[in-house]
């Protein structure tokens, strides 16, 4: 857990290899434009990066959530936008490659894995956030078939998905009243609005999600009624591990930009990293970001194992992406005048790291989550 194999250290270098020669290139104008390249996204699934854990026979390399974290970190190391589209794409792989039947498995699962086709999760609503229960998005069953009417917000791939596992209730309120259903992007009733002009990762379309009177097969339900969130939940665990493992690749992006840049600069006739101003700076990110790594890598290692992972993931997820808006900043701060213009790359770290914070469950709910879990083991 705490040194990569040979194998691990080969996928790393291969994915670093193609992010500098594949993603690097454009990844500043896209950022300014706020453009996605479906070419891109295609080319990771040829790669094999878009299916790590999913099982060889579906179409996947088969490996672990620990190489999974490998491959994300190389990714956030030159585009952050583009290891969330990574993630986000895992996470109808991860829910039907454990809830799913096998016909969906067969229908969707190769495909997303070889990048065929793009992912998305659709949970969060205009008024349901971090209260995911309280959706307000309605699955009607009739018949063969169930009628979805209703509106999602803060979609990754929204516009450009070609599946969206969508959480729509079918019963009362609360958690026990959602469903969880495989909504095609080419739905008759599915529009989209909004595009959201973000902050940071400007390269990933936030789009809404409109759906009215769409009808699906009630073969697209996944698990029985009333399931849902417990669907959900269980992607969000998941889910959690590929946040932090890209918040840690960001985090050495903006370490390694500025360590150069510091034995670079020089003021008073020597390099900045001698002052112990900068110095100390620089050794505190390089500390959070270890400390981050190994808690993103133990996460990782106890979900290949089999044993419970959820309040690791959470700690993972809250450290590491703190660590990432902390890291970003203090970067920023080492360039100086510098690091505040598009000059240099630091300030778009910046500004892709603060979502991090968000997405995945903000890390007040990560907080939240940990608690509860210490409270559970501290119970007499």
């Amino acid at each position: 857990m705490f040194q990569l194999t040979e194998d691990q250290v080969d996928l790393a270098e291969a994915v670093a290899g193609f992010c500098r020669e594949t993603l690097a290139p454009t990844v500043e104008a896209d950022d300014e434009h706020q453009v996605f390249r479906p070419e891109l996204f295609r080319a990771m699934g040829e790669q094999g990066f878009l299916g790590v854990p999913t099982p060889e026979e579906h179409g996947g390399l088969g490996l672990g959530y620990f190489e999974y974290c490998v491959v994300l970190e190389e990714i956030a190391k030159v585009s952050a936008s583009y290891a969330v589209t990574v993630a986000v794409n895992g996470l109808p792989q991860v829910i039907l490659g454990q809830f799913g039947t096998e016909e969906q498995k067969a229908e969707w699962l190769p495909k997303l894995a070889a990048g065929e086709a793009l992912g998305a999760f659709a949970l969060s609503e205009p008024e349901s956030g971090s209260d995911a229960g309280a959706m307000k998005t309605t699955a009607e069953r009739r018949g063969d078939t169930y009628v979805l009417n209703g509106t999602k917000f803060w979609i990754t791939h929204g516009g450009v998905a070609d599946i969206y596992i969508c959480m729509a209730r079918t019963g009362g309120p609360g958690p026990k009243g959602v469903s969880a259903f495989i909504l095609p992007g080419d739905a008759t009733g599915l529009s989209f609005g909004k595009k959201e002009n973000k902050m940071g990762l400007r390269a990933s379309p936030t789009v809404e999600l409109v759906l009215d009177d769409v009808v699906i097969p009630a073969a697209n339900r996944i698990g029985e009624e009333g399931f849902g969130f417990n669907v959900a939940m269980a992607a969000l665990d998941s889910g959690r591990i590929t946040i932090a493992a890209s918040g840690v690749g960001l985090s050495q992006a903006a370490l390694d930009y500025a360590g150069v840049y510091a034995t670079e600069r020089k003021q008073f006739k020597k390099p900045i990293i001698d002052f112990q101003g900068v110095s100390f700076m620089l050794a505190d990110m390089a500390c959070k970001i270890e400390s981050s790594r190994l808690l993103v890598h133990k996460a990782a290692w106890l979900r290949d194992q089999g044993l419970p992972y959820a309040n690791i993931a959470a700690m993972a997820k809250c450290v590491a992406t703190d660590t990432a808006m902390s890291v970003t900043t203090d970067a920023v701060q080492v360039l100086g005048g510098y690091g505040y213009t598009k000059e240099h790359p630091v300030e778009r770290y910046m500004r892709d790291a603060k979502v991090m914070q968000i997405v995945e469950g903000t890390n007040q709910i990560q907080r939240l989550v940990i608690g509860r879990h210490l409270k559970r083991g501290w119970m007499r």
